[in-house]
């Protein structure tokens, strides 16, 4: 798949694909920091707490925990013109950061259903990382 030749697919560079690749395979990445341990995403080339450049990536576990939502209606930007109403939401992964996505699935059609603290599995949407809700346990 080549990246960057959709609207909702950020352009990949040097750094970033091996995130994207990873993401079209099914699979979320973080950055892990060797100095002080800590998981940050959006993935940068060093750690946002220590500034150490010893940082490596590393599968995420898929789980997380809803933090806040919103239900947007209306977004004139492409593609999100067509998916309206849409739920834009920010998870904190179970590895610690906190992630901006999108929250999908029949079970929460225009924000039903969550709730804070709500547990949720990621999920892909043509190799963009969203999340819905996890089957409960």
């Amino acid at each position: 798949m080549e990246m960057g030749n959709r609207f909702d697919v950020p352009e990949a560079d040097a750094f970033t694909r091996a995130y994207w690749t990873a993401a079209a395979g099914g699979r979320l990445l973080i950055r892990r920091c060797g100095a002080c341990a800590r998981a940050h995403h959006y993935p940068r080339e060093f750690c946002p707490y220590c500034w150490s450049e010893d940082v490596t990536w590393e599968d995420a576990s898929g789980r997380a925990t809803l933090y806040t939502w919103s239900v947007v209606h209306r977004n004139d930007l492409p593609p999100f013109r067509e998916r309206t109403p849409y739920i834009a939401a920010v998870v904190d992964l179970a590895e610690g950061p906190r992630m901006s996505t999108e929250v999908v699935g029949e079970a929460v059609r225009e924000g039903a259903g969550l709730r804070a603290g709500l547990a949720l599995e990621v999920a892909f949407r043509e190799g963009i990382p969203v999340f819905r809700p996890a089957p409960a346990r």
